[in-house]
Parts: C-alpha cells; structure tokens; sequence
C-alpha cells in the first residue's frame, strides 16, 4: 500500500521516487511529500513554484490572504512557507508564524521570502520581519528548489536530495542538468530557456501572455526589445524540434501569447541526438 499523499498532490507529474508503505515510524515520515503554504496572489507564479518543488516532493497550498494563510497552518502544519514580501498580509503573517515558532517545541516552520525589490534595506526588513531566506523576483526554478530544500532540511534535521526529473505527458524535464528528454533525445537548454519551458508546463495547457511571460522572466523593471519573447520561443522551439505549424509541445495562441501542449507524440523525434546550447 503507497502512502496516502494530500488532495494536493498531482497525479498527472511523475516522480523519480515513490513513498514507502504507510506506516508510522520516523523513516516513512521522512519519505512522505514535504508540505509548503504560499501567500501570493498572482496565479501565474504560483503555478510555477508548485511544478517547480515537486522536484523536491513538495505538494503545496496557496492562499491569496492572511485568512487563507492561518487556516492552511492551522489545519495542514506546514513543513516550510514561501511568502510574497510585497503583499499586503506579509508582515502580519511572518509576525504570527514567528510567535508560533517560538512556542514550538520541535520543528519550526521556516519561511523564504519573495520580493521584486533586490535593494539591501528591503532584504534587510524581510529578515528582521523573520523570514529565514530571501529571493528576489523573476528567479530561476532551480534556485527556488535548492533554498527551499536547504531550508526544509535544516528544520527537520533530515538531508532529503533533490529529485532531479519530472515527466509531464512524455516529456521529462532535468532541473538539475537543464535538460529534456524523449525517448532517447536529450535537449539541453540554457537558463532562460529552462525558466520559459516550466512557466509554460505550470499553466497546465492554459495561455500565457506575452507581458506574462516578461514580467515572470525578465521582470517587470526590464525594458524589452519588441520580440524577445518570440525570439526565445523560437529558440525553445528549435531545440524541442517543435514545428509552430504543427505543434507538440508549445502552441501559439494569435494576438495572445502561447500555451503548452502536456501530452504529444514522440513520433519524428530525432533519437540519439544530443542537441547542445
């Protein structure tokens, strides 16, 4: 019998490890899905941390507000929090996670912060507000798992590694190496490639703007050139052998933006090519 796993988790994502028979000794503990709360309001982020910490066997909830958050912690316990420094309820929330980690006679609950704002006295609020970590928006999906994973770690006294590959549909994705593979193709892909490929898989098929897209990527202080995000998208789909006429993995969407496909054929492949950044 597998261990029971929250409403959260995702059936559709493969994981390169599976939890052991359900049973109450401190090693399957250990091997159950960590539990992460997020208190941000923009869906689209969201959408990405969560695809991102399966790397890590996180299932998460988010909550748009301060209410939302309490009663997540309350009734879930949370293993870590991520939360959007720049919302409203932040200050209120970190405020009561610190007098409940102060009470806490076991594991406290760590909190990484989010913020767009990279300037020293922002960072410097956020940890005297008792945030353990800080990242500054748009971040990478690999740095946001490796300060996630350090931090539940720490809490728990556990050293759990990072799962390297998820597959959506017949596609695996390699956060660790940048890479994608089918069949016996492997794609390698630089930073931003890799970013632009997991905002696309975390919609789940829906659309993402154009000015979604900047604003998640390059943020939204960065002056684009007109067909930035076209062009990498070009390059994306290069790399996929992704034909925009017909496509397998990333639609366009006209006037819109473009959407990922989460299922295809692996037929047309060229298998055994290794295609390099």
């Amino acid at each position: 019998m597998m261990c029971s796993l929250s409403r959260d988790y995702n059936p559709n994502v493969s994981y390169s490890r599976r939890c052991p028979a359900a049973t109450r000794t401190s090693e399957a503990l250990d091997d159950a899905p960590r539990r992460a709360v997020i208190l941000h309001d923009t869906a689209l982020l969201v959408d990405l941390i969560e695809l991102t910490l399966n790397h890590g066997l996180f299932v998460v909830k988010a909550a748009r507000d301060l209410a939302d958050a309490e009663s997540i912690v309350d009734s879930w316990r949370p293993h870590i929090g991520v939360v959007d420094m720049d919302h409203d309820d932040s200050a209120a929330l970190l405020e009561r996670l610190g007098r409940a980690n102060a009470l806490a006679r076991d594991v406290v609950l760590p909190v990484l912060g989010l913020t767009r704002r990279g300037d020293l006295q922002t960072k410097l609020k956020a940890f005297d507000l008792g945030v353990d970590d800080i990242l500054t928006v748009p971040f990478s999906p690999e740095e946001l798992l490796a300060r996630c994973m350090v931090l539940a770690r720490r809490a728990a006294g556990t050293d759990r590694p990072i799962v390297p590959t998820i597959t959506l549909g017949e596609i695996e994705i390699d956060i660790v190496h940048r890479q994608v593979r089918a069949a016996t193709s492997v794609i390698h892909l630089s930073g931003i490639e890799q970013s632009l490929l997991y905002l696309l898989a975390s919609r789940s098929g829906r659309v993402v703007t154009r000015d979604e897209i900047l604003d998640a990527i390059w943020g939204t202080d960065f002056v684009a050139e007109s067909n930035i995000v076209d062009r990498h998208i070009r390059s994306l789909r290069i790399k996929l052998q992704n034909d925009y006429r017909r496509p397998r993995f990333i639609a366009t969407v006209p006037g819109v933006g473009y959407r990922f496909i989460p299922t295809f054929s692996n037929s047309g492949w060229d298998t055994g090519e290794d295609a390099r950044s």
